[in-house]
């Protein structure tokens, strides 16, 4: 890597700990900048959230950071894809690109945990119950406020506070909300005797209703699905309903469904896991103003039916860092960030979005499959060159 000139940017507030925070202070730290990390909840994110996974490129970004290790710990690999339709006919498998890591399956909780430890581990501090209300910046700096009247300031303010992001609204009030993807998420856990499930291998099953499913190492299945929804509830509103009744809604919808129909059947009302409304930000106009910037969730969240939000926060974050790393000011800094990263989040969130209407029934059941080597290659192939130097 060839010299960069001396960042004006020396420390930085971090806004949130829940992915993107801690990698980013992680990646920021690695670029020379003392980064605090500030979230609202009183720890790392207990009992929060269901399921998710980190793809190749996720945990390659992690690995730039060094904190690859620490959440392949505590993930399943999964490798593999097998894509069916409703009656079980396989249409099309996919067992993972040789040489590239395997993609890694976790509760979301477990993650949160893993990267704070590793970055508290770093020597990244970690503030919890801040709840930041707002900022102002002043001619040396930014200030952070959080609603126990204590401040903090430094050269840069990162929001990484999610899909609801404060930050978000401070950097553009007239910024577009969430949108709702059409339908309503559940999960849960079930006894997996008798469902076929082969080890490393996520199954998708398209028809007139979603269903994904793995095998857990114990032999327990591990089930994600869809229920289409005109009108969206908020995740406090779907965990209100009694779970007894969404599960007779679910049953109904996924009668005839393989495996579907059988995964549902083995679920109690107790194992229900009650996600709430599949949700991803539009086109988001600004993503960063004057000394704040946003990362993560905050700016690009495609809905789950991606598979790459948190691989696409861990990417943003390293990148980032590597533009503060190269470019003096903070805001030809931002906007090389920008330049780099919206044309990939663009194309991840138009691809999640068409499998949306899949999973909300508007595709008539067949959705168009492009063969999966060429539907993964450019999303788990991507990798961030840290020692590349970033040019205006």
């Amino acid at each position: 890597m060839s010299a960069a000139p001396t960042s004006t940017v020396k420390t930085a507030l971090v806004i949130g700990g829940g992915i993107a925070g801690p990698v980013t202070a992680l990646a920021l730290a690695k670029a020379g900048i003392a980064a605090t990390v500030y979230e609202r909840h009183a720890e790392a994110a207990g009992g929060v959230g269901a399921m998710l996974s980190i793809a190749p490129n996720g945990i390659a970004a992690l690995g730039v950071i060094g904190a690859d290790k620490a959440v392949e710990a505590v993930g399943q690999p999964v490798p593999g894809v097998v894509m069916a339709d409703a009656t079980g006919r396989r249409l099309a498998d996919f067992h993972g690109f040789p040489g590239l890591p395997a993609t890694r399956a976790m509760a979301r909780a477990d993650l949160f945990r893993a990267l704070a430890g590793h970055a508290v581990a770093e020597g990244v501090p970690i503030e919890y119950g801040k709840r930041f209300t707002g900022a102002e910046e002043t001619p040396g700096g930014v200030t952070a406020h959080f609603a126990d009247g204590s401040t903090a300031s430094a050269d840069i303010l990162v929001g990484a506070d999610g899909i609801r992001s404060t930050v978000r609204a401070l950097i553009d009030p007239d910024a577009p909300a969430p949108a709702y993807g059409g339908v309503l998420s559940f999960g849960g856990i079930v006894p997996g005797d008798g469902v076929p499930a082969e080890e490393g291998m996520m199954h998708f099953a398209f028809g007139r209703a979603f269903m994904g499913h793995w095998a857990l190492p114990d032999g327990r299945i591990v089930w994600f699905g869809s229920l289409p929804a005109e009108s969206p509830l908020t995740a406090a509103q779907v965990r209100a309903v009694p779970a007894a009744d969404w599960l007779a809604r679910l049953r109904g919808l996924y009668a005839g469904h393989v495996p579907g129909e059988e995964l549902l059947a083995r679920t109690r009302p107790e194992d229900l896991m009650a996600v709430g409304p599949m949700e991803a930000m539009p086109d988001v106009p600004r993503w960063h103003r004057g000394r704040m910037v946003l990362v993560g969730d905050a700016v690009h969240a495609p809905s789950s039916s991606s598979g790459q939000g948190a691989s696409l926060a861990i990417e943003s974050a390293v990148e980032l860092a590597r533009c503060l790393r190269d470019l003096p000011a903070a805001g030809a800094a931002f906007a090389a960030y920008e330049r780099l990263r919206r044309p990939r989040v663009a194309m991840i969130a138009g691809d999640a979005a068409a499998k949306n209407k899949a999973k909300a029934g508007q595709s008539g059941g067949k959705p168009a499959m492009p063969a999966p080597e060429q539907m993964f290659a450019p999303v788990h192939r991507y990798r961030i060159d840290w020692e590349q130097a970033v040019t205006a």
